[in-house]
């Protein structure tokens, strides 16, 4: 009797394990959300003094920890007086329109920590706060809902497989180029949502798994962003943050940009061959019919024809994106004229199509309510951030690590500004938002150590492009819940890549640190 109760109490604990499953994202989210509200309870509050410029009234307005406000003349000499070295015409231009930190004007004010009233109403404030980038989702799945009912897609992933049969790995080292391209130059990372329900069945089509196509999108992204080379929202602003022209460092990044990519792409079709020759090798191989259910696999000899209406509706589809990546990157365009993109290329495939209005409306709603949850995810991570902000602890941060790297040896400082806007980076995903807090505080200390400013610049997207690899506060859980993979899933696969980037960009940087200091 004793033998056969302990047999089952081992197979209980077996079910157990079995059982056991990694939390969703809303559930790491929320539990970041909580560590988030624990440190405005731990972590001193405080805040630098903010400069910002008043087109209307031609002037700076300076506003103090305490709120209070005052006006100051737009000149240079007012620039110099708060040793913000950056040239006048950025502020009169706009090309700097957040508010800068005044370097040395930190002050400790009263903790504002977040209880348990501002735990609850974080998310709902999150998801105000992007409510652009969730409209701009649904829409998206709407349009897509519409392009699968066609048959359009299911017909162009079938010839592109005939095409590619044998060459499959040349979908990796094109798709990663390419959104790289994106990420470097104007800082793509949230357009790419919309290529997620696109690629993945092109990928699975070609013998690939899931993971393979989150890499390539994902990691191009992420390289391409890391080693910005022209992108206006980081590299541009950081520039102009430190009084320095965007092309100085630029040969760094150049190099950073052309061997990270190769490293990337090497990893990914590595993984890519294993999984192909054994799926058993998959990361997510026991999801495996989850996803098949999900993006069912093609039957080659089952699919529409690729008719000329089909083909044309396909054209539509994929001038959709290179309007929104052109409009983006020379327009001004942002997440309101991006969804009216969409939404108008949905309009015109339901019409190419023949479909009627009531079918057409059916569709749209049925792929829009597909992408509720991404669209979820994306206000709740915002929900972290607004804690931190409301707290008043994300200053704080800023000033303790500058006060840890002053007077260093200037190998030793690179390394440690990698590892600091590493952290930075997570606690403010922003890139625009993050240079404009950080740079004028961080850029001086270069010059303390005899180093060129635009080390900084170079330390800060390094490192900030490096946590956007990984980091929940990020896009990351967004794009995983598109094919619905689990987070410690991707962790898996990309810890080892992240490490390697680490080494990759701390000895490009220390190179650049002896370089300049020889």
């Amino acid at each position: 009797m004793e033998g056969f109760l302990k047999k089952q109490q081992k197979g209980e604990m077996q079910m157990k394990k079995k059982t056991f499953s990694f939390p969703s994202a809303y559930s790491i989210l929320f539990i970041i959300l909580v560590i988030a509200a624990g440190l405005t309870y731990i972590i001193p509050a405080g805040s630098y003094s903010k400069l910002s410029y008043n087109t209307e009234k031609n002037v700076f307005v300076v506003k103090a920890p305490s709120g209070e406000k005052c006006d100051m003349p737009a000149t240079q000499a007012t620039l110099d007086s708060l040793d913000i070295r950056v040239a006048l015409d950025k502020f009169t231009k706009g090309d700097i329109s957040k508010p800068v930190a005044i370097p040395g004007s930190y002050e400790k004010v009263e903790q504002k920590p977040q209880g348990i009233k501002a735990l609850i109403t974080a998310p709902i404030s999150g998801v105000y706060d992007t409510i652009g980038i969730m409209l701009f989702v649904l829409i998206l799945g709407g349009c897509i809902g519409v392009l699968n009912y066609t048959g359009a897609l299911n017909a162009g992933i079938a010839s592109l497989s005939r095409v590619a049969k044998g060459r499959e790995f040349l979908l990796i080292i094109v798709v990663t180029v390419l959104i790289a391209i994106g990420g470097t130059t104007f800082g793509m990372a949230e357009e790419t949502i919309a290529f997620y329900p696109i690629l993945i069945p092109v990928f699975l089509a070609a013998g690939y798994d899931a993971m393979v196509a989150i890499a390539s999108i994902y990691v191009g992204s992420s390289i391409g962003t890391m080693f910005s080379t022209v992108n206006p929202f980081s590299t541009v602003i950081a520039s102009n943050a430190a009084g320095l022209n965007f092309t100085e460092g630029l040969p760094f990044r150049l190099v950073g940009l052309i061997l990270g990519t190769l490293i990337c792409i090497a990893y990914i079709i590595r993984y890519a061959s294993k999984v192909k020759k054994n799926p058993q090798l998959s990361v997510i191989y026991d999801q495996k019919e989850d996803l098949e259910r999900r993006f069912p696999k093609l039957d080659l000899n089952k699919v529409p024809k690729f008719t000329v209406r089909r083909k044309l509706m396909l054209i539509i589809f994929a001038l959709t994106f290179v309007v929104m990546v052109y409009g983006v990157s020379h327009l001004d365009w942002w997440f309101k004229e991006m969804t009216t993109l969409f939404l108008l290329s949905g309009i015109l495939i339901g019409f190419i199509s023949g479909m009627g209005e009531k079918v057409f409306v059916e569709r749209f709603i049925a792929g829009a309510s597909e992408l509720v949850g991404v669209g979820l995810i994306v206000g709740v991570a915002r929900s972290i951030n607004l804690i931190l902000d409301n707290g008043e602890v994300s200053d704080s941060i800023l000033h303790s690590a500058s006060s840890l790297v002053q007077s260093m040896n200037p190998a030793v400082f690179v390394l440690l500004m990698l590892l600091v806007f590493i952290v930075l980076g997570f606690f403010i995903p922003s890139s625009s938002g993050l240079a404009v807090l950080s740079i004028p505080i961080m850029a001086p200390l270069a010059d303390m150590v005899g180093l060129p400013r635009d080390v900084i610049i170079n330390a800060y997207q390094f490192g900030q492009g490096l946590i956007g690899f990984v980091t929940p506060t990020g896009l990351i859980l967004a794009s995983l819940a598109i094919p619905d993979v689990t987070y410690d899933r991707y962790l898996r696969f990309i810890l080892p890549l992240v490490v390697i980037i680490f080494v990759f960009s701390a000895g490009l940087l220390i190179a650049q640190g002896l370089f300049f200091s020889a």
